[in-house]
């Protein structure tokens, strides 16, 4: 535990790894809840969960508002993140999942990854090699290389959701440190309105007419909801903790714990680049961590 306590850089390690478990947990929570029910029924409710766990952390750990400015990059935070969750569904649905997951994945660690040398300088060697490599693990476990070739459609929803996510890490990196529950209630705030607005725009125009949901989804969706909000909240404290790249970079290994538990849970074979993701994506923790 001292190891951790003197060494930030370290601990921002460990925070960022938490945050992709747990979000590829939320995420496969999602994908289980999503094959029996609408994608934005369940987006929209799990975020509502994240929403109410959020604000009751808040309400109990951190009383006070935070200043305006912490609320404000958390607000657009959630903005981005929900612009990037509609972007890549909708991605996935019209388009080919072996292409615009991958972009959109390598896309969200190596913006921030950009952003935090341009603001924080370049880092030792053998992190730049890691970066390298954990950016060619999440293409590898997002099932990157499946397909060839990218149409316009697809490359234009992968860049825009791959942006979503990445201003979501940047803008969490912008929070006070020691301020997070509150910045990311508002920032869960702001893509529940979003989500809102957006259902009721397509239902206005017709083309939003879901199937009852069924009830036995609904701890699977409250589940995934409270599995999101953790991520963010490891991920907040990875940026308070240590370097934005790092923090970017080792949160996109998500999908990992994703198919792993798909593994687990549903017995799903993973392929052969699955693996050597997996593989690739040990060896770059090794050089970020040098």
């Amino acid at each position: 535990m001292n190891l951790f306590l003197n060494n930030p850089e370290l601990l921002a390690v460990a925070y960022g790894l938490a945050s992709a478990a747990v979000w590829g947990a939320g995420d496969f929570s999602g994908g289980l809840a999503t094959k029996k029910g609408n994608v934005y029924v369940v987006v929209t409710l799990s975020q509502l969960v994240g929403l109410v766990c959020l604000l009751t952390l808040a309400l109990l750990l951190e009383g006070a508002l935070p200043p305006a400015r912490d609320l404000l990059f958390g607000a657009l935070a959630g903005l981005a993140g929900v612009i990037g969750v509609l972007a890549l569904y909708t991605g996935l649905a019209q388009g080919r999942m072996g292409v615009v997951a991958p972009m959109t994945a390598v896309l969200t660690a190596a913006i921030p990854v950009v952003v935090g040398i341009t603001a924080e300088g370049v880092p030792s060697l053998w992190v730049l090699a890691g970066f390298a490599l954990a950016l060619t693990a999440v293409w590898l476990l997002s099932g990157g290389g499946n397909t060839d070739g990218i149409r316009r459609d697809e490359l234009g929803l992968a860049l825009l959701a791959g942006l979503g996510f990445a201003f979501f890490f940047i803008f969490i990196d912008q929070i006070s440190v020691g301020v997070i529950f509150w910045p990311l209630t508002a920032a869960r705030m702001a893509s529940v309105l979003l989500l809102l607005l957006f259902i009721l725009s397509r239902r206005l125009w017709g083309s939003f007419q879901p199937a009852p949901l069924p009830h036995s989804l609904l701890p699977i969706i409250a589940l995934s909801g409270i599995l999101d909000s953790g991520g963010n909240y490891f991920f907040a404290l990875a940026t308070q903790s240590g370097r934005l790249d790092i923090a970017a970079v080792l949160a996109s290994l998500y999908p990992a714990s994703t198919v792993l538990l798909a593994r687990l849970v549903l017995k799903e074979t993973l392929g052969p680049r699955q693996w050597l993701g997996v593989a690739v994506a040990l060896v770059a923790l090794v050089l970020i961590t040098v």
